[in-house]
């Protein structure tokens, strides 16, 4: 099948969607692409809080991959809509193997960007018979010190500029712990707190996420209903530490994925997720193939990152 000029493949319609209930609170969205008789693979949306996207169906030759993609708790389609209540990495894992078990599948192929890189090592660790292959972009570890660098200090002195819009809703005596100070406004019963702050939250990483500011990513990120969801969830998840019991835990826990086939996709000039974390993702796991993306940032629309991604779902369709 043909690629566009974007190098992905042609837009395409889900075959089938539908809900699954995953608790008494939440039920899930998804959708099923491509051939249903092909090669299994599940699709992981970054945030966490972001949602699925139709491009997001286009990394994948739909001759040859059944694709299923479905809106984490509390995001996109899937309700209650930016709720956090029984909202944890462990219950999206969980949620990972209703779905599969749902859709009546065996094996598959786990695919997952930024936070959904996280979430895919978080599930492979828990359920690495499940798993055919992993395919990784941007890797995020969820460490303290990733957290620190983006929203603390550190990615602060490359965009003085953006960080000053970051930092205005917060006042200078908050300013010394700013995930703390955002929790307490995003949780906040005052509408125009909360809007205020989840809009200053997401502007910031949209506009950071690619190699070149795009005025229209960070026009997105703005969407009053898209950053509701994206900042709130974002900053339970990171406030509590993405629910690991350590620091270190997706690398401490990383031998059991050694017999997994992993391709590793990472921006060189990646400012939200360095780099760092894929060398030592690739470091922890010397079976995988790692790619260093040499004139990309961090989002998965960076031609090179897009190109290098379906590179692999071809090659490894069958």
């Amino acid at each position: 099948m043909t690629q566009t000029s974007t190098g992905l493949y042609p837009p395409i319609e889900p075959f089938n969607h539908g809900r699954v209930p995953v608790s008494a609170r939440h039920s899930l969205y998804y959708e099923q692409v491509g051939n249903p008789e092909g090669k299994p693979v599940v699709f992981l949306h970054g945030g966490p809080g972001g949602g699925v996207m139709p491009d997001y169906r286009r990394y994948f030759n739909p001759q040859k991959w059944h694709v299923i993609l479905f809106d984490q708790r509390g995001c996109g389609r899937s309700t209650p809509f930016a709720d956090i209540e029984e909202n944890t990495t462990w219950d999206l894992v969980a949620d990972i193997e209703k779905l599969r078990t749902h859709l009546g599948l065996g094996r598959w192929a786990v695919f997952g960007g930024s936070w959904g890189s996280t979430l895919a090592l978080s599930y492979a660790i828990k359920h690495p018979d499940a798993c055919t292959e992993l395919f990784l972009r941007g890797i995020f570890l969820l460490r303290k010190k990733e957290i620190d660098w983006f929203y603390q200090e550190g990615c602060s002195k490359l965009f003085p500029d953006l960080w000053q819009s970051y930092l205005e809703p917060i006042p200078n005596a908050e300013r010394h712990d700013m995930v703390a100070a955002y929790y307490r406004r995003l949780t906040s019963t005052d509408a125009a707190v909360r809007q205020q702050a989840a809009r200053a939250w997401s502007i910031w990483e949209g506009s950071t996420s690619k190699l070149l500011f795009d005025p229209a990513s960070a026009g997105k990120f703005g969407n009053d209903e898209f950053a509701d969801a994206f900042a709130r969830i974002e900053c339970h998840y990171f406030i509590n530490k993405g629910f690991f019991p350590e620091d270190n835990y997706l690398l401490n826990n990383a031998d059991v994925l050694k017999s997994i086939r992993t391709v590793i996709v990472h921006g060189r000039y990646d400012v939200i997720c360095p780099v760092e974390n894929a060398w030592q993702l690739h470091q922890a796991l010397p079976q995988s193939e790692l790619h260093i993306i040499a004139d990309a940032g961090h989002a998965l629309s960076e031609p090179g990152i897009t190109a290098k991604m379906i590179h692999y779902t071809d090659r490894w369709a069958d």
